[in-house]
């Protein structure tokens, strides 16, 4: 398939300077930036048809870890925000495992896709990740699986949801709730959003959207899936050096194999 065949140009022109700009000033200003309809309606049932054949190969994890995705420290108490465990379960497919001519393939080594998303994130350049398995990730949420609440540690993330569940799924977060680079953790915001006393923002993702967001100091968690319907979501993992790859130990953790 062509990119063209892939990808709403009409409603999505992302080799067009201006809508990039546009692109760039959402995201800066809300930290999310969703593009609903990015995929055309034949590539999403072509990628679930995809995600359905291939479901089998899915690596399952459940994690227990903190909002932090650290280490526990001993200098707090356990119910701190500090230390307080919070649950996650999904599986993936991981990059050696995607069809040689998905188009998922097509969109991640697009050289235009590529600078669209240079340009609106401020990156001069993006690159694959060294190993062969973390560059695409597909993601199945089955019914009672979820994303804890967790900060990233990566600066952005770019997905695409592919099949959307009969109920739950939902993306919520709370922008600004730390900052990290200069060693803020913010405990006690933290903790009321653990606590549910803290209003959460949520983005609305139908089938074939494109999201990019900022999750480095945005907390955030996707709600148990509802219903036999597998949410499926496509991962595009980036690094803005050449050259990196996911170190043996995450590796092991989320995928149970070395690549």
């Amino acid at each position: 398939m062509h990119l063209k065949d892939i990808i709403d140009f009409s409603s999505h022109p992302i080799n067009d300077v201006s809508y990039q700009k546009t692109c760039k000033k959402l995201l800066d200003e809300k930290g999310a930036l969703v593009l609903q309809n990015f995929l055309t309606p034949m590539t999403i049932e072509r990628i679930k048809k995809e995600g359905e054949d291939n479901q089998y190969l899915a690596y399952y994890c459940a994690d227990d870890h903190n909002v932090y995705l650290t280490d526990k420290d001993p200098s707090y108490p356990e119910d701190h925000p500090r230390n307080k465990l919070i649950s996650s379960s999904k599986g993936c497919i991981q990059d050696d495992q995607i069809p040689l001519h998905s188009p998922l393939r097509t969109i991640y080594d697009a050289k235009i896709f590529r600078d669209f998303l240079c340009n609106v994130l401020g990156e001069k350049g993006l690159y694959d990740y060294a190993d062969s398995l973390s560059s695409i990730n597909l993601h199945y949420a089955e019914e009672g699986k979820e994303l804890g609440w967790h900060f990233d540690n990566s600066s952005f993330a770019t997905t695409i949801l592919i099949q959307k569940p009969e109920g739950g799924g939902i993306f919520e977060y709370v922008e600004n709730m730390r900052d990290a680079d200069n060693g803020e953790m913010n405990f006690e915001g933290v903790e009321k959003v653990l606590n549910g006393k803290t209003p959460v923002k949520t983005l609305s993702m139908p089938e074939g959207t494109l999201v990019l967001f900022r999750g480095r100091n945005a907390i955030h968690r996707v709600t148990p899936t509802i219903g036999e319907t597998t949410r499926m979501l496509v991962v595009f993992a980036y690094n803005s050096e050449p050259g990196i790859a996911i170190s043996p130990e995450a590796s092991m953790t989320f995928y149970g194999r070395v690549g």
